[in-house]
């Protein structure tokens, strides 16, 4: 069966909630993360969803392409026909910003995510020829910038060292749209161990409260914590196309719809929840085989 495949970056503009539903360690609504490793991550289902809900807006709920795509609507009589011809992945972390007492903000990876995405990519067909930089120890960091510097993120303290990290950076650009100059200044490398401890503890969790209109007071009891994505996050996420199951539209026509139907003109994707307070808005790069 013939696929054709695409790599979408996504580069978050605003904070992103992409809820997990259940409460855990005193946060009351929680993201999205792997089991195995407790990054934090958006489900295939979620962005899939995300997807549909901008075809439809685009084109209409009826539109026949819209069914050959994603599948018949799930709440309609026929939705047993058939399966859409359209495979989303998760959205898999890539980049995660963290604070730093020492300078700006820092894009901060680990080998594991760089070698996940060359792997993914060679999945898809897609060529992201970069060399991995040799793992840091875990109190130290690589960077390509010059000055070599004590690198405090979050309260951590890094020694830096200075690598050449080109082709890195050039793959980086290619595939989250993020400037190479920017990513030259604030692209950080840890050790797996050390971004584990910053994926789980450094993302914001901000307190939520509801107010009664006429006495314009707090709600008793309306108080609830609320975890999320900070602006400037990047991931990724793997489209495969195969032919449809209803008119026989082929999979490069299928992949299409997507790559340039949906982000030939408007290159953004709303991902999670809170939509009407702004969050979950994402730049969208596509990097295709």
């Amino acid at each position: 069966m013939t696929t054709k495949n695409a790599l979408i970056g996504l580069w978050a503009e605003t904070s992103i909630h992409a809820g997990a539903g259940s409460s855990v360690d005193g946060i009351d609504l929680p993201i999205q993360r792997e089991g195995h490793n407790n990054w934090p991550c958006v489900f295939g289902s979620s962005v899939k969803g995300a997807l549909r809900a901008k075809a439809e807006d685009k084109l209409g709920k009826d539109n026949d392409s819209i069914t050959y795509v994603f599948g018949p609507d799930s709440n309609s009589d026929k939705a047993s026909e058939h399966a859409g011809a359209l495979l989303v992945s998760d959205a898999r972390l890539l980049l995660l910003p963290v604070r730093s007492l020492t300078s700006h903000f820092k894009w901060v990876t680990c080998p594991a995510l760089l070698q996940r995405l060359k792997r993914d990519a060679a999945r898809l067909a897609i060529n992201l020829d970069f060399i991995e930089p040799n793992t840091p120890d875990n109190g130290s960091a690589i960077t390509a910038a010059t000055e070599v510097v004590d690198l405090l993120l979050e309260e951590y303290r890094f020694k830096t060292e200075t690598t050449d990290l080109t082709e890195l950076i050039t793959v980086l650009n290619k595939t989250t749209g993020i400037a190479s100059e920017d990513l030259n200044e604030q692209l950080v490398i840890v050790s797996n161990d050390q971004f584990n401890y910053l994926a789980k503890y450094a993302t914001p969790v901000t307190p939520h409260i509801a107010i009664e209109n006429e006495k314009k007071v707090v709600k008793k009891g309306a108080l609830w914590y609320e975890e999320t994505l900070p602006a400037e996050t990047a991931f990724y996420f793997a489209l495969s196309a195969h032919k449809s199951r209803g008119d026989g539209m082929s999979a490069d026509a299928i992949l299409k719809c997507i790559t340039e139907g949906l982000f030939g003109e408007s290159s953004y994707l709303q991902l999670g929840g809170n939509e009407t307070v702004g969050m979950g808005w994402c730049k969208v790069t596509v990097s295709e085989a």
